[in-house]
């Protein structure tokens, strides 16, 4: 009966919606003719992830107040993303073109997005209180408050009420450098930000940045790394992690880890040998993450999050669109990829 219950719990998300632009079979911009478009964004993927996984979920955006975001509102909507709380205003919906790597060739991205929509949105444009009344995790990244000073006004006010209602933060803290044009120091808002969170997805090099250490990757200075967070930052809870090894473009392999705040954890590496797309595959181990904590104990939470990242690679478009069950026969082992009839 609790399980159920936990199951229909509302979990929020805040993040820029993006309309992604990407030739086909691996082309070049410049060989193309036409191209394909999905609408995604970090934290709008982990929603529709955990929509996948059978769970309640709200995304809080703006979009463009025309066709494309209208078009953006029904894709979140097909995926079971609640868009009661999406405003439509006269800015653009952002965007991104995407080439696709393959093999030794790296994929490439151009972002068109620091005065879309979503860079515009304001604190006044978004009620928390109310948004945040039937929910029990929040969801943010890192990439959100780098974008404008507004997105970051609107993200702090969300967290103050978060914290205030005693709701799970969920952090992915994630830096670049190439978004932050505002004026303002990213890791010291980052820091900020972190410290009103509860779970830290990332790891030792995430921490560093936020912290200003030198911590090494290894499993013991992953430890020390998480210590030292929590030390800084005393609200978190728990720190997972996820490992990649990019031998090609085509070819990854994956691990989870934790700091549990008592012990260490970890899972065994799964190899993705033929990559259909590496767009929000840390979105999907988020969102693993995520159900985990609802559901699952914290080791059974790291091998059902590096499960769902797995799978994601061979998923095309932004979101994960497997189910529990799938995950699950991953976790199992059950990777022959028989047909199933």
């Amino acid at each position: 009966m609790e399980q159920e219950k936990t199951n229909t719990a509302k979990i929020v998300t805040f993040g820029e919606v993006l309309m992604r632009l990407s030739p086909s079979e691996h082309r070049k911009l410049q060989q193309a003719h036409q191209m394909d478009f999905f609408f995604g964004g970090t934290e709008m993927n982990v929603a529709a992830s955990l929509a996948q996984f059978g769970l309640k979920t709200q995304h809080i955006t703006n979009v463009s107040n025309d066709l494309v975001g209208d078009a953006a509102i029904a894709a979140m909507r097909q995926v079971g993303i609640e868009v009661s709380a999406v405003n439509k205003v006269e800015h653009p919906l952002g965007l991104y073109f995407l080439e696709v790597g393959s093999s030794a060739r790296s994929s490439k991205i151009a972002y068109n997005r620091l005065h879309g929509a979503f860079a515009n949105i304001l604190p006044e444009q978004v009620n928390w209180e109310e948004i945040l009344k039937d929910c029990t995790h929040f969801h943010w990244t890192g990439i959100t408050p780098a974008i404008s000073e507004g997105a970051y006004a609107t993200l702090k006010e969300g967290l103050k009420v978060a914290r205030k209602n005693g709701i799970v933060v969920t952090a992915d803290p994630a830096y670049r450098s190439n978004l932050w044009k505002y004026g303002k120091d990213g890791y010291k808002i980052l820091k900020e930000l972190v410290s009103s969170s509860t779970i830290f997805i990332g790891g030792v090099n995430e921490i560093n940045e936020i912290l200003g250490t030198n911590f090494s990757f290894n499993k013991e200075d992953f430890i020390k790394a998480s210590k030292k967070l929590m030390e800084e930052c005393p609200s978190i809870e728990k720190v997972f992690d996820k490992v990649r090894t990019g031998l090609s473009a085509s070819w990854q392999k994956i691990y989870g880890q934790a700091w549990t705040g008592k012990v260490y954890i970890s899972t065994i590496e799964l190899e993705i040998t033929s990559v259909v797309d590496r767009i929000g595959t840390g979105d999907a181990y988020a969102a693993g993450i995520l159900y985990g904590l609802k559901n699952y104990d914290d080791q059974k939470t790291l091998d059902f999050a590096n499960a769902a990242c797995a799978l994601k690679h061979t998923i095309l478009g932004d979101a994960n669109l497997v189910s529990v069950e799938e995950v699950l026969e991953v976790m199992e082992g059950r990777t022959g990829g028989r047909i199933k009839r």
